[in-house]
């Protein structure tokens, strides 16, 4: 099953899977799968996702294709990321617009690029490589970071849309890491869902954050969703439309139950939403 990618989706994460593939919850409307989890592994991790491949429709989210790396690509992995990814058929794959390692030295994290027009022209090229090499549509994500870019007059929200442009790129929207990282640098959050091109947005993540005693906001993927991210979500669910949401949470795993309360506050806002923009 690889059907209409829509409404609220959660991530197939190994401390939820077994309960989450006995149960099946009708409010979770698809799945997103790290590839780095399943390529080459066969056995029960093959198997798992078969098995949810049979009941809900899927999408891919990537962690090692370094868009805004200077080293060459991986073409190994890229090809055997690309039959992967036409295995499942998957409607587009999504990267984060970050630096994750360079000299062959991989960082295992996700590091801001500098704000500038080289960096711009570098990610895209890299984008549209790596597009060509998976064989799919790739959407770039916006990432948080935690100290000031390096800039030529570029504000974040510019630099995102101009790799966006120079590469014809669709993009995954990550409300929470706007959100983080306008609290943590003062800049209005809905200013910067109000200059993204709403036609390039393919899909949405949501999530919760750390805040630590300083004030400082972490992107943990370890907390429920605070109030304010819902209500960036809302603002700007009824500029984008009906793009799909993913719940993301990958630390600090729940019960089940407790986050299909989450999916169950999502959804509701997705519905007002999509009927406030029907009204209009």
């Amino acid at each position: 099953m690889n059907g209409e990618v829509q409404g609220i989706g959660l991530g197939l994460r190994h401390d939820l899977a077994t309960e989450l593939l006995e149960r099946r919850p009708a409010s979770v409307a698809w799945l997103e799968v790290h590839p780095e989890n399943y390529l080459n592994r066969g056995g029960r991790y093959q198997e798992m996702l078969e098995l949810a491949r049979t009941h809900w429709p899927v999408v891919t989210h990537g962690l090692s294709t370094c868009l805004g790396s200077p080293d060459p690509f991986d073409t190994a992995y890229l090809h055997d990321l690309g039959a992967f990814l036409r295995d499942l058929e998957v409607p587009w794959h999504s990267e984060h617009l970050c630096l994750g390692g360079v000299d062959d030295r991989f960082f295992h994290d996700l590091l801001p690029l500098p704000f500038t027009d080289e960096a711009a022209e570098v990610a895209a090229q890299r984008l549209i490589k790596a597009r060509d090499a998976i064989g799919r549509p790739l959407a770039l994500e916006n990432v948080s970071y935690y100290a000031p870019q390096a800039t030529d007059g570029l504000a974040e929200v510019d630099f995102v849309v101009e790799v966006l442009e120079r590469a014809d790129a669709a993009l995954l929207l990550d409300v929470n890491n706007i959100y983080v990282n306008s609290k943590n640098f003062g800049f209005d959050p809905r200013a910067f869902v109000d200059k993204i091109p709403t036609e390039r947005v393919v899909q949405v993540h949501v999530a919760g954050h750390l805040v630590r005693e300083d004030g400082l906001r972490i992107d943990t993927h370890g907390e429920p969703v605070p109030d304010d991210v819902y209500q960036l979500l809302d603002y700007t669910l009824r500029k984008v439309g009906p793009v799909p949401v993913l719940l993301e949470r990958d630390n600090n795993v729940p019960p089940l139950d407790e986050l299909l309360a989450e999916i169950d506050t999502l959804w509701t806002i997705y519905r007002n939403a999509m009927g406030a923009r029907d009204a209009v």
